[in-house]
């Protein structure tokens, strides 16, 4: 059995997907994975080859954020999902060629490229979520996008999603089946529809991520895909961390943050307002000491898993693999939400009491101070270690499983 595995996206979209593609390798299935080029390394590390997706995230996001100019002319949403879906579908079908299923997250266009490409060669296509509110539910609104704001007077969450619908439309409807037909394919229709299916999977943990009920959608709940990381933590690390008390952890993962300079300053000033040493992640926000205090240390890409359980608190951007990751090892949690689904997941640190969500992204060092004070009492650290005891890890078993029964529902796969 040989699945493609395609995320378009962060770190946090690419990583699951290389935890599910290490599961079915053990389980003798061959996975081939589709992402941005920035994740080559993290491939190389699990020993995957990288299908390398269109230019470089990190640089289309660091321009997003700083506003860098450019001598090309902007592109309309419309046109950019038109070049991105054509890109990934030229990438996609020559690798998906003796392909039995294609698993799928990422951006819309992306994943309207790869089941364009499942489509065409009559193959099984699955779309995968990692938070609940990307998913159609009366439960909960839909996500804003860029430049079109959900109408103030409208609460009914129905009518929201339905009005989620016609902007996608609206956006990509065009595009998607331009596409489609340019390949001998008929129209999408409804693009939210027609990407998400009518059973998305949702690969979060429902003790983190619960998908209420009832609802209108079919959603399949696998459990998180977690990638298993056994990299010892570099020896200057660990020396620091033998130095002295826990420190509390400050990274934004791959997400750029303007002011990079003065938000490292409010992040140490606020960490030792607590009486805390610093523990910074560069990441793709550049993050660095800000004096030569001894008790301030950087780090680049480590293994995390390893790390949350030996710091004294994690404060992030709130990407669904940073969250659950210190949820695992009950590490207190301040979420700073930048965009997407990172105020859901701010929302629900608070909920399960295992941290606080710090109040917008623009940090200073009094407001992460304060909240700070919430996730470093020690109900808060009781509390993040009984979640931890409730999450499961199985989740890659149970989309191993699925996947298996909807390639040879006999069995013999």
């Amino acid at each position: 059995m040989r699945v493609l595995l395609l995320s378009y996206g962060s770190r946090g979209d690419v990583e699951p997907m290389v935890g599910l593609a290490v599961r079915l390798r053990e389980l003798g299935v061959e996975a081939r994975v589709c992402a941005p080029p920035d994740f080559a390394e993290l491939l190389e590390g699990a020993g995957l080859p990288l299908v390398p997706l269109g230019r470089s995230l990190k640089e289309m996001a660091t321009e997003a954020v700083t506003g860098a100019a450019t001598s090309q002319k902007p592109l309309s949403m419309s046109e950019r999902a038109a070049r991105l879906i054509a890109t990934t579908y030229a990438a996609v079908a020559p690798v998906a060629e003796g392909c039995d299923a294609i698993v799928a997250t990422g951006l819309v266009p992306a994943a309207a490229a790869a089941r364009a490409v499942a489509d065409k060669l009559g193959i099984p296509y699955f779309f995968v979520s990692y938070f609940p509110n990307y998913l159609p539910s009366p439960h909960h609104p839909p996500l804003a996008w860029p430049g079109r704001p959900l109408p103030a007077d409208v609460t009914d969450n129905r009518v929201l999603w339905d009005l989620n619908a016609e902007t996608l439309n609206e956006l990509f409807g065009e595009a998607v089946d331009a596409h489609r037909a340019s390949v001998g394919l008929p129209p999408a229709g409804d693009v939210r529809a027609h990407v998400f299916t009518d059973r998305p999977w949702l690969a979060a943990d429902a003790t983190l991520a619960p998908w209420r009920l009832p609802a209108d959608l079919d959603v399949v709940q696998t459990g998180v895909w977690i990638r298993p990381d056994e990299r010892p933590l570099p020896a200057d690390l660990e020396a620091f961390l033998e130095a002295g008390t826990p420190p509390v952890f400050v990274g934004f993962g791959s997400m750029p943050v303007r002011d990079a300079e003065d938000v490292a300053r409010a992040a140490v000033e606020a960490v030792r307002a607590q009486g805390r040493r610093v523990l910074l992640s560069r990441g793709w926000a550049g993050l660095a000491p800000t004096d030569e205090g001894d008790d301030c240390f950087v780090v680049g890409e480590v293994n995390q898993q390893a790390l949350f359980g030996r710091v004294a608190a994690v404060v992030h951007h709130g990407g669904a693999g940073t969250t659950t990751t210190a949820a695992r090892v009950g590490a207190p949690q301040v979420v700073v939400p930048q965009m997407a689904d990172q105020p859901y997941w701010a929302a629900r640190v608070a909920e399960l009491g295992i941290g606080a969500a710090h109040e917008g992204s623009a940090l200073t060092a009094a407001s992460l101070s304060a909240a700070l004070g919430t996730a470093l009492t020690p109900e808060t650290g009781a509390r993040a270690k009984a979640v931890a005891d409730a999450i499961r890890t199985d989740g890659t078993t149970v989309a191993a499983e699925l996947l298996g029964a909807a390639i040879d529902p006999a069995g013999r796969a």
